[in-house]
């Protein structure tokens, strides 16, 4: 057997090129083979730098996304982390012991809810293993959860990394099993259906979700274990808690305190830049806020706690006039004398806190008004003021049937 490769760009242009091979039409097993006797392992490293480099020289994402199914089975068995990096996968409540279990709890689903009752309908038609596929292929789709979690929290820190083709490419297969896993339930969901077609389906979706836990557990795992600092895991655990969990119970709260990192500021804080105003998420110089304001297609009056008119949005498309001279005013001014004692009570049940807003809609020439008041309020409840959010949501009301991200 060869000596194996240790020169760190030689080995990358070698997977690359064997990559390139099977682009090109060469069998898995012809790869494999030469894998085997060149490598004999490969890191989690590696293969994020090899992904990336591939992107880099042009070969397109969706083009390293069909390969990805290839690459697993070439690296399957032989991925090793030859840097290794500290396991949390036994830090009860850590984002990668949660990460992990419920990969646990989607291998179970798997292998004892689904798998047997495809057998089952291989055999021929079964109502039982028809319904319970059903069950299962329902708790499957829970997936959701997992996969989303892992786009928007885990994703945009590797990418904080450039670390961005194996997220680009992961979140390309996971789309592809949540479509799956949509079919399979809508040939489930219809009072006949083709058998044969039906388990070819079920088999082909549980096979691609198998194969991505592979890749999360051996792949994605050892490489954020690799790149996150303490303080990246600390941000990930506070901002994953949103999106609940997949398939398994609430577990305990990692048990790590806010002294264990560098600092408070570290942690929450951004780079902020001269003239930027942080907020609870992200920072804005007052021009963007004031054009981001001015662009949210409705109109926004803001009546401070003592009643006076604040502020008010600029936009395009007015529906009520709003003319600078207001600033300062009392609201009761700004109405009518027949409907100020409405304004003052909605003002005064959402100050008490009886009400946290009040709703009206009412009909003006071609369009249908959607009036809301709304309490706004400090983290400690604090009473600070009244928001009226006003809107023309007939061209909302007349949308029919729905139109993809992608639809043209």
């Amino acid at each position: 057997m060869s000596e194996f490769i240790n020169n760190d760009s030689i080995r990358r242009e070698k997977l690359k090129s064997l990559i390139k091979e099977l682009h090109a039409g060469a069998t898995v097993d012809d790869v494999k083979e030469r894998f085997r006797v060149e490598f004999g392992e490969v890191s989690t490293t590696e293969i994020s730098q090899m992904e990336q480099e591939l992107v880099a020289e042009g070969l397109p994402i969706e083009e390293v996304q069909k390969l990805c199914d290839v690459h697993a089975s070439v690296f399957d068995g032989s991925i090793e982390d030859i840097h290794p990096s500290k396991d949390n996968s036994a830090v009860k409540g850590h984002p990668v012991h949660i990460f992990l279990l419920e990969n646990e709890k989607l291998k179970e689903v798997m292998n004892e809810e689904i798998k047997p009752y495809i057998e089952t309908l291989k055999k021929g038609h079964d109502n039982t293993a028809i319904l319970m596929l059903r069950i299962g292929f329902e708790r499957l789709a829970t997936i959701d959860i997992h996969y989303s979690r892992k786009e928007n929290v885990l994703f945009p820190m590797l990418e904080k990394h450039n670390i961005t083709a194996p997220p680009k490419v992961m979140w390309g297969i996971d789309d592809e099993i949540r479509s799956e896993i949509k079919e399979v339930l809508a040939i489930l969901s219809q009072k006949s259906f083709d058998l044969n077609e039906l388990t070819k389906k079920a088999e082909s979706t549980i096979t691609k979700t198998s194969e991505m836990v592979f890749k999360e557990n051996n792949i994605l795992v050892p490489l954020m274990n690799t790149t996150f600092t303490l303080v990246e895991w600390y941000k990930i655990d506070k901002a994953q808690r949103e999106f609940g969990l997949c398939l398994i119970e609430s577990q305990d709260d990692w048990d790590i305190k806010i002294e264990d990192v560098d600092s408070k500021e570290t942690v929450e804080s951004t780079v902020i830049t001269d003239g930027e105003i942080k907020f609870d998420a992200g920072s804005l110089v007052p021009e963007e806020i004031n054009a981001i304001l001015n662009t949210i297609p409705l109109d926004m009056t803001f009546v401070d706690k003592n009643d006076k008119v604040k502020y008010f949005t600029q936009g395009k498309e007015r529906i009520f006039d709003r003319p600078i001279t207001i600033i300062g005013r009392e609201v009761s001014m700004c109405h009518p004398p027949s409907s100020v004692h409405i304004v003052e009570k909605i003002v005064e049940d959402l100050r008490s806190g009886k009400k946290d807003n009040e709703d009206f809609w009412i009909k003006m020439g071609p369009m249908f008004v959607y009036i809301r008041y709304f309490a706004v309020r400090n983290k400690a409840g604090e009473f600070l003021g009244t928001l009226e959010f006003t809107q023309n949501i007939k061209p909302i009301l007349e949308l029919e049937g729905e139109k993809r991200l992608m639809s043209k």
